[in-house]
């Protein structure tokens, strides 16, 4: 079953990171922005409260969790309950597939990516974005997993290892973006964005269907 729990009883403390991070999160929409189109007709999958759908311009999104679809709903995302696993959705409906951190919590990343593949159409873009297992942020999350009711279940994952479960499921043409350069609290303004990956903390991956 998709990690949920946390998500629901603490909907407060995830949207309250946000507020308290708002320049790792401006840097991570930034970042963002450079892999998603203008225009998207997109889904984000693992919707959450629709933090990163909304100024992305995506306007469908899933979830399992309801209370943060609730969010979602409020930030006018059009919603649906459901698992990246078993989108409930036709072949070819979607220009864009985003996932933002969604790989951490999923039960099965292979079939994720099959998924989020199959609902695009052709040519369409699944743009991932993650905390990089080996980054220095990737490693507090994973020393500090007992600390943390989000990341207490998560799986990080490396960047080779989603590039690798990307091409296993039909995508190419892989572009990158990384941001967050010092950890959340340094910030004193947005990070920069840069293209690659293997620095920031934040990556971002854009792959072709």
């Amino acid at each position: 079953m998709p990690i949920t729990e946390p998500f629901e009883e603490h909907t407060d403390r995830y949207e309250g990171w946000f507020e308290a991070h708002d320049y790792a999160y401006q840097s991570e929409l930034r970042a963002l922005e450079r892999l998603v189109p203008d225009d998207p007709d997109g889904i984000e999958i693992g919707v959450g409260t629709g933090r990163f759908a909304a100024p992305l311009g995506v306007q469908t999104g899933i979830d399992p969790a309801p209370g943060m679809l609730q969010r979602a709903a409020e930030r006018d995302i059009a919603v649906a309950r459901g698992v990246a696993e078993a989108l409930p959705f036709a072949d070819g409906a979607f220009g864009t597939a985003l996932l933002v951190t969604t790989v951490c919590f999923v039960d099965d990343l292979d079939r994720t990516f099959e998924e989020a593949r199959r609902v695009l159409r052709s040519g369409g873009r699944g743009v991932v974005g993650y905390i990089d297992r080996g980054s220095p942020l990737g490693e507090r999350y994973q020393e500090r997993k007992d600390e943390n009711p989000f990341y207490r279940d998560a799986t990080f994952h490396s960047t080779t290892e989603l590039v690798d479960a990307l091409e296993a499921a039909g995508f190419d043409d892989f572009e990158f973006t990384q941001t967050v350069f010092r950890m959340p609290e340094e910030l004193t303004e947005p990070d920069r964005v840069a293209d690659g990956h293997g620095e920031g903390s934040f990556v971002g991956i854009s792959a072709r269907r």
